[in-house]
């Protein structure tokens, strides 16, 4: 119980955001998968939004399609905000995904339901610790900290004995544009 609550608590705190922290406001237009979707801004821009933290399976994988659906239930055509400081190698914008949450009956609700971290929770993506150091402060220990408990849940795809990695099972497939070893 004790665990729940401080999950409960984490995912309704305002997110902490240093000033180099650049915010995207925007429609979600598209869901590519578990942890990637377009946004529109307000000048009619598309941005690729990869979410940071997180990697959700592939397609081809256990769960791959269960996670893009988990997303696309959570975001798609909702106002999110994307707080983001880089890209990565494509181009896309590595960011924490922001939107309103579903328990909020206000009419001016704060968009502060971290999209990420709720995938880890479900159990539909892992919390990448190889880019820890990437992530917003408290994020990397929050996203830690909720995997273990999918884990201990056996929520999503850690109802399996041994879910297979996405970054490995980029690699053992070999796609050519994986740069991602184990």
């Amino acid at each position: 119980m004790r665990h729940f609550l401080l999950i409960a608590i984490c995912l309704f705190l305002p997110p902490a955001v240093s000033a180099d922290v650049q915010v995207l406001e925007g429609w979600v237009t598209g869901i590519a998968d578990g942890d990637t979707l377009y946004v529109l801004d307000t000048g009619r821009n598309s941005h690729k939004i990869r979410l940071l933290g997180i990697d959700a399976p592939e397609h081809q994988q256990a769960f791959g399609e269960r996670s893009k659906q988990s997303l696309s239930q959570m975001t798609y055509h909702q106002t999110v905000s994307v707080d983001w400081e880089s890209r990565d190698i494509y181009g896309r914008i590595l960011g924490r995904v922001r939107i309103v949450s579903a328990l909020c009956r206000q009419h001016d609700c704060p968009r502060n339901f971290d999209v990420n971290l709720e995938q880890v929770r479900l159990g539909l993506a892992w919390w990448n610790k190889k880019y820890a150091d990437s992530q917003f402060p408290g994020d990397a220990g929050t996203y830690e900290n909720a995997e273990r408990q999918a884990r201990e849940n056996r929520a999503g795809l850690w109802a399996e004995a041994h879910p297979l990695p996405p970054w490995r099972w980029r690699y053992a497939n070999r796609l050519e544009h994986d740069t991602v070893k184990p």
